[in-house]
């Protein structure tokens, strides 16, 4: 194919069974399970080994799975020690990245990648997903806490993947409403085709490197404004806005100059993204147990939402994930340079699962270029330039 197309949009970069989309119908499915029906019946924990396995896990895998998971929380004080000598006012993402990497020098198991040969042993794998996964949330919350001059919470073997994550961020016992919306996004944000976070993990996959580096190329990846730093840009730009009656000219002045209105639109979908659906509908169960005692953002939000649809509706752009994810976040009390972290968290049991389906059938990617400089000319000496 010697065709150029920015982007690559449209370009099959691999075969995968994980994930599929329908954007013009509004459909995404993990292993061929609808994310509306595991958001509403699945925990973080089964989907995660879903799309590691491939199956739903009986009871008992499931458990061992989450044993395991558990058991696996704390890191070493080394990585502690690094953490508290990075800059304070750093980006989480730019922390998690150095923190991801910084993993592979203090936790062993790489051997199996040393060769030229693809990786065959699945007991590998699955023991470096489930180390790599845990400890991503650990992580996320520890910073919280040390960039502000603090010890970290230690992590509770008591509580589940979501509950334990807020409880470490807060130190207080989690809400049961907040932790099942957590719990709900986590599943949300899990996995999403080849977007461009996971195909930075493929092409690091396929050079068989250890698999912390893995994650860690596609946590830089994530964390650019286009891709997972968008809903922190949301949650910005609806404070910008201020109040409901605001949206509209607001949106009107945005269009004039040509801005992009953040969180609307996405490259695949041209009906409203059905993760932004449950998102939104999870605010409103929120809004409903505590009286209408919500941040007023979400009103902007709706009301944005309805100006755009007038206006942007017709080319096929609607709310995207990140429209009302970081929302929610904020009443969890999660910092908005936090929100990508915690998307990252999500998202890396996707990443895992195309790692674990990269080493399947393993060839390296080398993709070509069409070339625009100059034709092959001689080398002309300094002086006579």
């Amino acid at each position: 194919m010697s065709e150029y197309l920015p982007g690559l949009e449209g370009v099959p970069a691999t075969k995968s069974n994980i994930s599929d989309l329908d954007g013009s119908r509004g459909i995404l499915t993990y292993r061929g399970y609808e994310i509306g029906e595991l958001a509403r019946y699945s925990n973080f924990e089964e989907t995660a080994l879903l799309l590691l396995d491939g199956r739903l896990p009986t009871a008992v895998e499931l458990e061992e799975f989450d044993r395991r998971l558990r058991n696996n929380r704390p890191v070493r004080y080394n990585i502690r020690e690094i953490m508290k000598y990075l800059p304070a006012t750093g980006h989480p993402m730019e922390m998690l990245q150095s923190a991801v990497a910084a993993l592979a020098m203090f936790y062993s198991g790489e051997e199996c990648l040393s060769g030229a040969d693809m990786c065959e042993d699945t007991d590998y794998i699955h023991n470096m997903s489930v180390k790599i996964l845990t400890r991503m949330a650990t992580l996320v919350a520890m910073w919280e806490h040390l960039r502000n001059g603090y010890d970290p919470i230690p992590p509770r073997k008591d509580l589940g993947y979501a509950e334990n994550l807020l409880y470490m961020f807060t130190g207080e016992e989690p809400d049961p409403l907040l932790a099942r919306i957590l719990d709900a996004s986590l599943i949300l944000h899990a996995e999403h085709t080849i977007n461009a976070s996971t195909f930075a993990a493929l092409v690091a996959g396929s050079t068989l490197t250890n698999p912390y580096l893995v994650v860690a190329a596609a946590i830089g990846t994530l964390a650019g404004p286009l891709h997972g730093g968008a809903n922190q840009r949301v949650l910005e730009m609806l404070q910008e806005i201020g109040r409901p009656e605001n949206a509209r000219p607001w949106l009107e002045a945005q269009l004039a100059e040509k801005r992009k209105i953040w969180g609307m639109g996405h490259r695949e979908y041209k009906v409203k993204d059905p993760r932004a659906t449950i998102l939104q509908n999870m605010m409103l169960e929120l809004m409903k147990e505590r009286g209408g005692q919500i941040s007023p953002l979400f009103e902007t939000a709706v009301a944005l939402e309805e100006a755009a649809a007038e206006r942007l509706g017709p080319k096929g752009v609607y709310p995207n994930v990140d429209y009302y994810s970081g929302i929610l976040y904020s009443e969890m009390g999660i910092p908005g340079d936090q929100f990508t972290s915690i998307f990252a968290v999500a998202r890396c049991a996707g990443w895992l699962a195309h790692w674990r389906e990269q080493l399947k059938d393993n060839r390296i990617f080398r993709p070509t270029q069409v070339y625009t400089g100059e034709a092959v000319r001689a080398y002309v000496a300094i002086e006579a330039r």
